[in-house]
């Protein structure tokens, strides 16, 4: 899960942005199809949702993004990840990053708190003490799952086709390089939403994340929301997609 999280998340910082199309009650579903033996099989959910959650002191914006196989596959490989980022809603730079997954039995928990530059992590892994681990990142550097969102409010029909544009992301407590390819636009289906006009861009990055040149593929709608509408990814252990089936409350 990581892996696709980390492919889905880095095409979504081209240039500043405001979060004023981000709202409460988005909810985009997406179905996970894996190739096997030369089929691409269904079997797992994504879901990524949005709410507001208020505290004495601070409102934030909550994003979450959770992935769990179709029970059929259960006993094949089961797996129940949820990722969450709490944000300011003006500007969607994170306090406070959570990770917790569940794959075929491998556990481990992750916590980040952001104070300007600096980011204080805990893990705990599976039968391992927790560590506690205190790093610095740049000024733009956010955590993945805020990231996901940034893009709703970016104008990419100024992106020529083969610019390519560098950025940071911060996971598995490292800043990670990576390089983004504008490759053009593409009418292809997007759920609920019907047939639309999108985006189509490519990611690569110094990272044993991602295999091949331009197979780490994701498409936007070119509309203001920049709902993402397929994602194809090449790994090493194999190649699959995450479909949109269906969009809310955008």
């Amino acid at each position: 899960m990581k892996k696709i999280l980390f492919i889905l998340c880095s095409i979504f910082v081209f240039t500043t942005a405001n979060s004023q199309s981000i709202k409460a009650g988005e909810k985009l579903v997406f179905a996970g199809s894996y190739n096997m033996s030369g089929l691409m099989t269904q079997l797992a959910q994504v879901t990524m949702t949005t709410e507001n959650v208020n505290t004495a002191k601070n409102n934030y914006l909550h994003l979450s993004c959770e992935l769990s196989t179709y029970s059929k596959w259960d006993s094949f490989f089961k797996i129940r990840d949820i990722y969450e980022s709490y944000v300011n809603p003006a500007n969607l730079k994170p306090s406070l990053y959570k990770r917790s997954i569940d794959e075929g039995g491998y556990t481990k928990k992750e916590k980040y708190a952001f104070k300007g530059n600096t980011v204080n992590s805990t893990v705990k892994k599976r039968n391992r003490p927790e560590t506690k681990k205190t790093f610095t990142i740049g000024s733009s550097t956010q955590d993945v799952v805020s990231l996901l969102y940034k893009v709703r409010t970016m104008d990419l029909s100024k992106f020529k086709v083969g610019q390519t544009q560098n950025l940071m992301i911060v996971f598995d407590e490292k800043q990670i390089p990576v390089t983004l390819k504008y490759m053009g636009k593409e009418t292809i289906s997007c759920g609920n939403l019907g047939k639309k006009e999108c985006y189509k861009l490519s990611i690569g990055a110094k990272t044993d994340a991602l295999k091949g040149k331009d197979k780490n593929l994701i498409w936007l709608t070119a509309d203001s929301k920049k709902v993402p509408a397929l994602l194809k990814f090449s790994i090493p252990v194999g190649t699959g997609q995450l479909a949109l089936t269906s969009a809310s409350g955008i």
